[in-house]
Parts: C-alpha cells; sequence; structure tokens
C-alpha cells in the first residue's frame, strides 16, 4: 500500500476534527431537549440544565401521555404514515418515470413538467383548499391529511433527475427483450433508484409524522387530530384536567418548556429509530454494477 504524505495524514486529521465538530453541534440541541424533559421546572427556568437532567422526573411525559386522546393521536399518525407514505411514493415513481423521458420519446414533457413545477410557485390557497375537503365530505377522515399532500412536485422533480442518470442502455436491453413500460419502470428503473427511493421516502415520512396544522384545519374533533396535531395543542393550551387530583402536586415539576421538550423528543423517536436503516442506501452509487464500462 502506499505511505501517505504528512500532509495528506493531516488533512484527513483536520478533516476528522471538523466533521466531528459539526455531528456535536448537530446533536447537543437534541441532547439539551431530552435533559430537560427530564428535569423540573424550577431547573429549567433558572437555566441550570445543559446535557444531564436536574431533579429527574417523568411529569413531563406523563403529563402528554396521562390522556387517552394521546393515544388515538399516536394511533392516526401511524395510519397516515402508513396510507401517506406509499402513496406518495406510488405516484412520484408513476410521474417521475415519464416525466423523465426525452421529447422524442414523450411528446408533451415539457408542457407537464412546467405545469407541476406551476404549483410549486403558486396554490389556491387555505380557504378554497378548505371548502374543497369539506364539500368533498372529507372532514375528519384521514384522506382529508393525504390527499392534498399525495403529489410532492419537489420530490417528482428529485426522482425525475434520478431517473434520468441511469443509462439508457438499461432500458433499451429491456425493450430488446419484450418488456413493456410497466416492466422496465418497476424491474429496471425503481431496482436502480433505491438509494433516491430511500431519500425520497425519509422526506415523505417526516413530512407526514410532522405535519401539524392540516390536522387543526381539517378535524372538528380531537380524537381525529395525528400526533403532531395533538402535541401541539398540548403546548399551547396545557389543559391541566390531565392530571389527576393526586397529581396536582407534580405541576410545580413542570412547565410549558418542559413539556414542549418532551413533545419534541417524542415526536423524533419514529424518526431516530427509521433513519439508520435507511441510511445505508444513500452512499449506494445508483448503478452500481449494472453498466460495466
Amino acid at each position: 500500500m502506499k505511505k501517505e504524505s504528512k500532509s495528506r495524514r493531516l488533512f484527513h486529521l483536520i478533516n476528522g476534527i471538523i466533521l466531528v465538530i459539526l455531528a456535536l453541534l448537530c446533536l447537543f440541541p437534541i441532547i439539551n431537549i431530552l435533559a430537560m424533559s427530564f428535569s423540573s421546572s424550577s431547573a429549567v427556568a433558572a437555566g441550570s440544565v445543559l446535557f444531564w437532567p436536574v431533579d429527574f422526573n417523568l411529569y413531563a411525559y406523563k403529563y402528554v401521555m396521562a390522556k387517552k386522546e394521546f393515544w388515538q393521536a399516536l394511533l392516526k399518525a401511524f395510519e397516515r404514515v402508513t396510507l401517506g407514505l406509499p402513496l406518495n411514493m406510488l405516484l412520484t415513481i408513476l410521474l417521475a418515470y415519464p416525466l423523465s423521458k426525452s421529447n422524442q420519446v414523450f411528446r408533451f414533457r415539457t408542457v407537464y413538467i412546467w405545469f407541476f413545477f406551476f404549483t410549486m410557485l403558486f396554490s389556491g390557497g387555505l380557504i378554497p383548499g378548505y371548502l374543497l375537503i369539506q364539500n368533498l365530505g372529507l372532514m375528519d377522515s384521514i384522506w382529508a391529511l393525504v390527499l392534498p399532500i399525495a403529489v410532492p412536485v419537489y420530490n417528482v422533480i428529485l426522482m425525475l433527475n434520478f431517473f434520468r442518470g441511469i443509462p439508457h442502455e438499461l432500458e433499451e436491453a429491456a425493450l430488446i427483450d419484450g418488456a413493456n413500460q410497466w416492466q422496465t419502470c418497476f424491474r429496471i428503473y425503481v431496482p436502480c433508484a433505491k438509494p433516491s427511493i430511500a431519500t425520497l421516502s425519509l422526506f415523505s415520512f417526516i413530512t407526514h409524522w410532522n405535519s401539524w396544522f392540516d390536522g387543526l384545519i381539517f378535524s372538528n374533533f380531537p380524537e381525529s387530530y395525528p400526533l403532531a396535531s395533538y402535541l401541539q395543542t398540548v403546548v399551547v393550551q396545557r389543559d391541566m384536567s390531565l392530571l389527576s387530583l393526586d397529581d396536582w402536586q407534580s405541576l410545580s415539576m413542570i412547565s410549558d418548556r418542559t413539556v414542549r421538550c418532551a413533545q419534541i423528543f417524542v415526536g423524533i423517536i419514529p424518526i431516530i429509530i427509521i433513519y439508520p436503516f435507511a441510511q445505508k442506501y444513500f452512499v449506494k452509487g445508483m448503478t452500481l454494477g449494472s453498466v460495466k464500462g
């Protein structure tokens, strides 16, 4: 093996130090939020909580999870992700595949691209959107949260550019072997686009999981709130009826800030769990092993 020069080793050392510092800068806020969620309100108000809980307690989490509405909202959030994520990815692939073709193959490709791009710049607004959902009879249903964002145009553009980077020889070989466009899309392009699909799936998951405003707009009852919407109302309203009479003494241990920290950490737990499994696809080549020379 070729021995690295001193300048090269110094570069790797400095590069590693910079990356470690950047990683810690991203990690420290999460640790701080976690520590405050397990600390007393007086310690948080005094600013004595940094990276370790002070007066450790679970009252903030008990405050958030005390009512059955929390578990109903959690189930609604999982239902939204279960329906919304596959729908987003299916429509993204079905749109990106034909739009990735040349103008000779897809004659009106440019027209459709500008049509979808227009929707990224302009929208009908909140009131027309609300009236549309209401007239369709979708209020208080899971489809009111899924259908309005069923076609993420930004994701379509990313997938489109990814498909265009796949060697055209793969499609030609598939067509010569007798494959149709459906088979070419799902048996050639989709397997080659695993890194892009994993990334966009994570984007869609985060969008559905963290969206709270549409849950407040399109739901008339708290029972229809997804988790993000429910937790937002917990922080804003701070309904003290969440605690029983025996637990009123615990109110001195919590505050809006500790409850907000508990809300944030509960909301990011699924993302923390899923991200390590999706990360392996981010570093893979998009056509690794498909074309040689």
